[in-house]
């Protein structure tokens, strides 16, 4: 477990993570602040070819993208979807709002329109694709005799299955008709620059939003295990359709040769701005990861074990230490609660370090969305489990019913953001107070 260097304020100075709600919170802000579109978009955005242009983009962040794209290049031709209440004001590309993480209707008939956009493009246009998380619920289009009823049903069942993102991303490519790099061959033979925006772990741009700009080596083979070992129902037309011919396109297809993916923006560059922000402050820094997967509920009992190993090793006058992870938990459905994997593993974090002195928690999803609330996660701290008692709130009960955000809201706990507009995953952060000195 690497630390960074420790930078700790001399005596007299400011010392922010004495508030830890407050500190860790801003921490948080500076992690999804590094990620805004209108700082990396300009940054890699070549300029204005003099050919026409055809923006496109699906994800929680591609109307900031697009946002980005017009205060650079000017009013654009062009069309983008995004999850509700993600929108932005643009001068010509069309934002249009789509429901997120179940796809609905106006996806699939935004999308539809996005493929016909593309497919209208010709020999010497430029298109640029916005990509960022959320794409795979945006872009809708089932393939095969697939209904949006089915794919609503099954997109429910892989959420509340436990099954890593990358294993739900194999079976979306496989079952669509935009993703697995379709949009990008949709487009040829016009000349396509990809800017994305990782959610990811391992920012592999062939899972971000299910690759839609990016050749696929997946095989149907392999969505089919994932169904059957996560114990998805299959209906006879996502039987067909994985027994068919392929839907995702190679990498050596001749469609993608004039494409070009660029991952813009990722956790670990947040993690690193919400460390520098730490450093500065005096606190010693341990960075855990930026690709953490697994059940939420585990990574904080094993998070938990850590915190309280270190708390064991300071004394008065010690520097804080900050725990710094990201990655992207998952929830098996148990209950009929309402929760989120940033809420669920705080909830099972209080209950591990049961009450431990000086040790302060937040878990938050960097677009303002934990699971399918509108809360961006929670914030936890010694006396967690103390006011749950005191509202007769059962925390074992709550976890085992997946009701974090239950929890928190009764608590006062929910860190609400409202649409951050952008996307770069889990955001995770543990605060170890040295003790008090005597006297």
């Amino acid at each position: 477990m690497p630390a960074l260097p420790d930078k700790h304020a001399p005596e007299g100075e400011a010392r922010p993570w004495a508030d830890p709600r407050q500190f860790l919170r801003e921490l948080f802000m500076v992690a999804v602040e590094r990620a805004d579109p209108l700082h990396c978009v300009p940054r890699a955005l070549p300029p204005k070819p003099e050919a026409r242009v055809v923006v496109v983009g699906a994800g929680k962040a591609a109307a900031r993208m697009a946002e980005a794209v017009e205060l650079c290049w000017g009013p654009c031709e062009g069309l983008v979807i995004t999850r509700d209440g993600y929108a932005r004001p643009l001068q010509g590309i069309e934002v249009l709002e789509a429901s997120h993480p179940v796809p609905d209707r106006r996806g699939l008939l935004a999308t539809k329109r996005l493929l016909a956009l593309l497919q209208g493009c010709g020999d010497g246009d430029f298109v640029l694709a916005l990509i960022s998380g959320g794409g795979s619920a945006l872009l809708s289009c089932p393939a095969g005799e697939i209904t949006l009823e089915e794919e609503q049903a099954l997109t429910a069942a892989l959420l509340s299955s436990g099954a890593p993102i990358n294993a739900m991303n194999i079976v979306r490519k496989h079952l669509s008709g935009a993703k697995g790099g379709r949009l990008a061959a949709a487009a040829y033979p016009a000349t396509v620059l990809a800017l994305i925006v990782s959610d990811v772990p391992g920012d592999d741009p062939a899972m971000i939003a299910s690759g839609p700009t990016v050749g696929d080596i997946s095989l149907a083979e392999e969505a089919r295990e994932i169904l059957q070992r996560w114990h998805i129902p299959l209906p006879a037309s996502v039987e067909a359709v994985l027994a068919g011919v392929r839907q995702t396109v190679l990498p050596e297809d001749a469609r993608l040769s004039r494409t070009q993916n660029r991952v813009i923006a990722a956790p670990a560059q947040s993690l690193e701005a919400a460390a520098d922000r730490a450093l500065a402050a005096g606190l010693t820094v341990h960075m855990l990861g930026d690709a953490l997967e697994g059940e939420a509920r585990e990574l904080a009992r094993a998070h938990a074990g850590q915190a309280l190993e270190l708390a064991g090793t300071l004394r008065p006058g010690d520097a804080p230490v900050l725990l710094l992870s990201g990655g992207e938990c998952t929830v098996t459905r148990r209950g009929a609660g309402t929760g989120g994997p940033n809420a669920e593993y705080c909830l099972a974090l209080a209950i591990a370090l049961e009450g431990a002195a000086g040790i302060w928690a937040l878990a938050c999803d960097t677009d303002g969305v934990d699971g399918a609330a509108e809360v961006a996660g929670a914030m936890i701290g010694p006396g967690t489990l103390a006011r749950a008692a005191s509202r007769q709130v059962d925390p074992v009960a709550a976890l085992e019913a997946n009701d974090s955000h239950g929890f928190f809201a009764r608590l006062g706990d929910q860190v609400v953001t409202g649409p951050t507009l952008t996307n770069v995953n889990d955001f995770r952060a543990i605060l170890i107070q040295p003790p008090p000195k005597s006297g």
